[in-house]
C-alpha cells in the first residue's frame, strides 16, 4: 500500500464516482441501471461514512465487512449519519449488482473508484497485481463531516477490525 496522503482535519479531495442508483425497477436483478456519475460536492453539509473494500464480491467484503454496515444502518443513521457509501475499483455495473445482492436497497451507496484513482491520490490504494487483480482500493473507513475528514483508517493486516461498522459507529 501507499502512504497515506491525509489526515484527520483535511478536506477531503474532490472526486467524481460511478454509481447505478438504486430503483424499484432494479430489485428484481432483470435490469442494470444506468450509470450516472456521484461528486464528493455533494457531500457538502452532509455527514458521511464511506468505507472501502479491494473488490465487490470478496470473501472478506462480502461476507465480514459489508453486512453489519448494512444490518447496523439505523445505528449510523441514530448517529446523524447521511449518507453511507462503500467504494471500490469495480465498475458501477458491478458495484450496482453486488449491491443488490446484498440488498442494500437505497440504504448504502455503491461507488466505482476505477483503478482506485481517487483512493490513490489519498494513498488508499493497494497493488494487488500479484495476484492478478491489479491496483485496487485499500480496506479502509472515513468519517466525513461536511468535506472535512474525522475519521480515517486503514486495516493494517488482512481482516476487518479499523474499517469495520462498529470501529466507525464507535467514532461517531
Amino acid at each position: 500500500m501507499s502512504s497515506l496522503k491525509i489526515s484527520v482535519g483535511d478536506t477531503i479531495p474532490k472526486g467524481s464516482f460511478g454509481t447505478v442508483p438504486f430503483t424499484e425497477e432494479l430489485a428484481d436483478l432483470s435490469a442494470c441501471g444506468i450509470p450516472t456519475t456521484l461528486s464528493t460536492d455533494s457531500w457538502k453539509g452532509k455527514k458521511v461514512v464511506l468505507f472501502s473494500v479491494p473488490g465487490a464480491f470478496t470473501p472478506t467484503g462480502h461476507i465480514i465487512h459489508l453486512p453489519p454496515y448494512l444490518a447496523k444502518y439505523d445505528e449510523f443513521k441514530a448517529k446523524g449519519v447521511d449518507v453511507i457509501a462503500v467504494i471500490a475499483a469495480n465498475d458501477p455495473f458491478v458495484m450496482s449488482g453486488w449491491g443488490r445482492v446484498e440488498g442494500l436497497t437505497d440504504k448504502i451507496i455503491t461507488l466505482s473508484d476505477p483503478n482506485a484513482e481517487w483512493s490513490g491520490s489519498l494513498g488508499l490504494s493497494i497493488d494487488l497485481s500479484g495476484r492478478g487483480f491489479g491496483i485496487r482500493t485499500a480496506r479502509y473507513a472515513m468519517i466525513i463531516d461536511d468535506l472535512v475528514i474525522k475519521y480515517v483508517e486503514v486495516e493494517p493486516d488482512l481482516g476487518v477490525t479499523v474499517s469495520g461498522a462498529d470501529a466507525v459507529l464507535a467514532k461517531l
